[in-house]
């Protein structure tokens, strides 16, 4: 994978690398790379690829990277260890879209890209939605779905041609962007598979979150899997360019236990397994916290 890197202009407005700024230096060890590293939720390893922040939309973006066929390989390959986080996370999301949802979404089709173990497809049937549908490339995620949840599931990446145009009311896509090799492609599809009035929904990374500034590179979203990094503004001209209408981009509180919270911090040498022990002696490994690390959730509408 890391043999045939090909450049990358910004993959949101398509400006040159060569006009854009230096935002992070390559850090990769090969050794390191296991079949953990393309999985979801993993303990940091803060390794990536050179990366550049576009001038003219500001996002950040690898500008050398992996051919999609390899890193689609690299994400039918991935492990999967992150079943109580999932839950976690699938009611976050629950939670902060609900409100967005009217009637003309609700009663219709919705499909998640990136769904892991369906689990969030659950909130949405929960939340009224007559059909949900989930792709995931990893193998070993949708082996380890409720036995409910699979029918629900298409192994694979996201093609734009995966369903009908104009037939879904929802599309979400949740911790996910970031890994696509082309966002801009995945907007433009949605849109085209959204009936009008349907909403697209992401939850991102924000690079200019204060957190992450100050984590620089010891920030959990510095990691190989990433191939762009966005914030409100990367977002907002990534969403209107597709055509949606109605942009609203806001910060998040993520609900997570504590024992997940300690994995993500930046702590040295022996002090984090100690930490994850005394939480689990404690007791307090299983207690949740929502905390603002730093996420986006952007909700935006095809038009009428």
């Amino acid at each position: 994978m890391l043999d045939r890197l090909r450049h990358r202009d910004c993959p949101v407005c398509g400006a040159p690398e060569r006009d854009g700024r230096p935002f992070l230096s390559a850090a990769i060890d090969p050794a390191r790379i296991d079949a953990l590293s393309f999985a979801s939720r993993k303990a940091p390893e803060y390794m990536t690829f050179r990366l550049v922040r576009c001038g003219p939309c500001e996002t950040v973006f690898a500008a050398e990277a992996p051919e999609a066929e390899a890193l689609a390989q690299a994400y039918g390959q991935a492990g999967y260890d992150s079943a109580e986080e999932a839950v976690y996370a699938a009611r976050t999301y629950a939670e902060v879209l609900a409100p967005h949802l009217g009637p003309q979404q609700r009663g219709g089709t919705a499909l998640e890209i990136g769904a892991g173990t369906g689990v969030f497809l659950r909130e949405l049937q929960a939340m009224g939605f007559a059909e949900v549908v989930g792709i995931e490339p990893s193998l070993e995620a949708v082996a380890a779905a409720p036995a409910a949840l699979r029918p629900h599931l298409r192994l694979g990446v996201f093609e734009p041609g995966c369903r009908e145009a104009d037939s879904l009311s929802l599309v979400c896509c949740f911790q996910t962007l970031e890994h696509v090799p082309d966002p801009r492609g995945l907007a433009r599809a949605a849109y085209d598979l959204l009936r009008p009035g349907g909403l697209i929904a992401f939850v991102t990374h924000d690079y200019r979150a204060p957190i992450n500034r100050l984590l620089g590179r010891r920030s959990p979203i510095i990691d190989i899997e990433h191939m762009q990094l966005f914030c409100e503004a990367s977002l907002r001209r990534l969403l209107g360019e597709a055509g949606f209408e109605e942009i609203a981009v806001a910060a998040i509180r993520n609900r997570y236990p504590l024992r997940y919270w300690l994995r993500l911090m930046p702590l040295p040498g022996p002090l984090k397994p100690a930490a994850l022990a005394a939480a689990e002696t404690l007791g307090l490994g299983r207690r949740s916290l929502a905390v603002n690390v730093g996420n986006l959730l952007s909700v935006a509408r095809k038009p009428l």
